[in-house]
């Protein structure tokens, strides 16, 4: 039988909410973004552990009575509504509905007892499983559960999106202590301010591993401190201390302790539940979590072996289209007006354009996603491998996670070809393409190009573009504010609810073109060949500009590059 996953959910939950983008928003303008991040750590644990038997444990009192009866201050410092008793910000509540009803229709167990945290279901669960345990939370305490009993390992999240494994032997490398017994006396010797556990004053965890490996146990070195042995890093002083907080280490230990014997009510031999697929589908119906509920449902059937009907918002691996453009001879009459008869830019065909990348420096970003947008219902996707390591700052930003891409991108240099068949194609029908800061977009292709498809002049089948970032600063110079796709996008009313995925911005980027088309007439009347050089020029001026700006403000050797449309 393959691998129990047991996932601290509020733990990761909270996690996802302080690091990925609160931009992320829903429908109803609530953030999704702690929903996208759980669903995202979950795809990836179904793909490194190769399984579906996932729980995700609970809190349904994160601050137990039995608990707080040992010892009051318990989490105490949490509290932020003292009537209700919750720790939990009304931005990350509203989010947990969407995330239960996501993770029951997957047929993911939630797991939640009356009167305990996530980690007492997860301790009992870990001890009655008949198969390797894996422990995901960021969460220390958890590894006092390891012990050479029970086939049980712990994985913490680390920076740059890696993960950490612990078992029971890297015990004594990682922390000096033999098994999890040991190691959570170290962690009440050491004390966690966050969860009110004060320690002993004085003493971080190496000197508490120190202790741990002369005396054997919190209780010899009670009983040596109370001997008056000055060996073994039992110091005077520090043996005072251990003496007058000894009432507190013992119940420290006792509020560490995990309960093994909890109701949970959940067979593990049946785990998973049934996948229904409908199910996920109305439960991200207008929640603006559609990669991460794909990226999930890929990841579950890829190893259980029952893929079943795609998605209606989902499409294949690779370059997709969820509706195709509209093709030249299916156009009306009002189409071939607005394809340029008049010689304005604006009542040419307008598609959007951008790019979700690895990196902010476009000579080594690579590209993961990417959009041609003509309409909310005439989109074509594309999604890459990039070859290399997605890192954890560009997943916080646009959801890709390395796995999925390696498990669901097509090959970097098709996903290149086809970006150039399509720009190809737009140049030679006398197309628009707008983007937002497109300069940015427009070099990572360029380096994209180079290093996959060095035989294509990138330069000489760009179409007419329209930069929505130097077209909105010459129009609006002295508009308070910053002047990303958000901000701009509000500034002009256009709607973007998903933030970084590549097909809403290139979405908004296309709306917010028209909005700038509409405020001016003077440049919505310039020609295709007129609005190129008009924003070249521009963007040389506001380059100008900035840099005597920032020179001004001290920095004298300052250079902005006033490049367009490439740098």
């Amino acid at each position: 039988m393959k691998p129990l996953v047991l996932l601290d959910t509020p733990a990761l939950y909270y996690r996802a909410f302080y690091s990925v983008p609160d931009s992320i928003v829903n429908a109803d303008g609530h953030p999704v973004n702690a929903v996208r991040g759980v669903l995202d750590t979950v795809a990836q644990m179904v793909r490194r552990f190769d399984t579906d038997r996932v729980i995700a444990t609970m809190d349904a009192d994160w601050r137990p009575a039995f608990r707080t009866a040992i010892m009051p201050e318990y989490k105490a410092a949490r509290v932020k509504d003292e009537e209700a008793g919750t720790e939990i910000p009304p931005e990350l509540a509203v989010q947990l509905p969407i995330m239960n009803r996501v993770l029951t229709a997957a047929g993911i167990p939630i797991a939640e007892v009356a009167g305990t945290e996530a980690d007492d279901v997860i301790a009992t669960m870990a001890a009655q499983s008949k198969t390797p345990v894996i422990i995901v939370s960021p969460d220390r305490d958890l590894l006092a559960l390891l012990d050479s009993s029970a086939e049980v390992s712990v994985l913490r999240p680390r920076k740059g999106g890696e993960w950490e494994a612990l078992a029971q032997t890297d015990l004594p490398t990682a922390y000096g202590v033999p098994d999890g017994a040991r190691y959570r006396e170290l962690a009440a010797l050491r004390g966690d301010p966050s969860d009110g556990l004060p320690g002993a004053p004085g003493i971080g965890e190496k000197t508490a591993a120190t202790l741990l490996e002369n005396f054997g146990s919190l209780e010899s070195i009670v009983k040596a401190a109370k001997a008056g042995v000055k060996t073994g890093g039992l110091s005077p002083k520090r043996a005072a201390t251990i003496i007058e907080v000894e009432e507190s280490l013992y119940k420290t230990l006792e509020v560490m302790r995990c309960l093994t014997d909890v109701e949970h009510g959940i067979d593990l031999d049946r785990v998973p539940n049934s996948f229904d697929r409908a199910g996920v589908e109305a439960a991200a119906e207008g929640q603006n979590i559609r990669r991460s509920v794909d990226n999930l449902t890929s990841a579950l059937e890829s190893v259980s072996g029952t893929a079943g009907a795609a998605s209606a918002h989902s499409a294949a691996p690779g370059s997709t289209a969820t509706a195709s453009p509209p093709s030249k001879s299916a156009e009306s009459a009002e189409s071939t007006v607005r394809n340029g008869t008049d010689g304005s830019w604006a009542q040419s065909r307008l598609v959007g354009f951008d790019l979700e990348t690895t990196g902010v420096e476009p000579a080594t970003a690579r590209i993961v996603t990417a959009a041609f947008v003509d309409s909310a219902d005439q989109v074509r996707t594309w999604l890459a491998d990039p070859g290399i390591e997605i890192p954890e700052s560009a997943r916080a930003v646009h959801g890709i996670t390395t796995e999925f891409a390696q498990a669901n991108g097509a090959a970097a240099t098709q996903v290149i070809s086809e970006l150039c068949a399509e720009f190809a194609a737009l140049r030679e029908e006398g197309a628009v393409v707008v983007g937002h800061n497109v300069v940015y977009d427009l070099s990572v292709m360029a380096a994209e190009v180079a290093r996959h498809r060095p035989d294509i002049d990138f330069p000489s089948i760009i179409p007419t573009i329209v930069d929505t970032f130097v077209v909105d600063k010459h129009i609006d110079p002295y508009r308070k504010g910053k002047r990303t796709l958000i901000e701009t996008a509000k500034s002009y009313r256009v709607e973007l609810l998903d933030a970084h995925d590549a097909a809403a911005d290139a979405l908004a980027a296309l709306d917010i073109s028209r909005a700038l088309a509409e405020k001016s007439t003077e440049i919505s009347a310039m020609s295709n060949d007129e609005i190129m050089a008009a924003q070249a020029d521009w963007k040389r001026s506001q380059a100008a500009g900035l840099q005597a700006w920032l020179r001004k403000k001290g920095n004298a050797e300052a250079v902005v590059d006033g490049s367009w449309p490439m740098s």
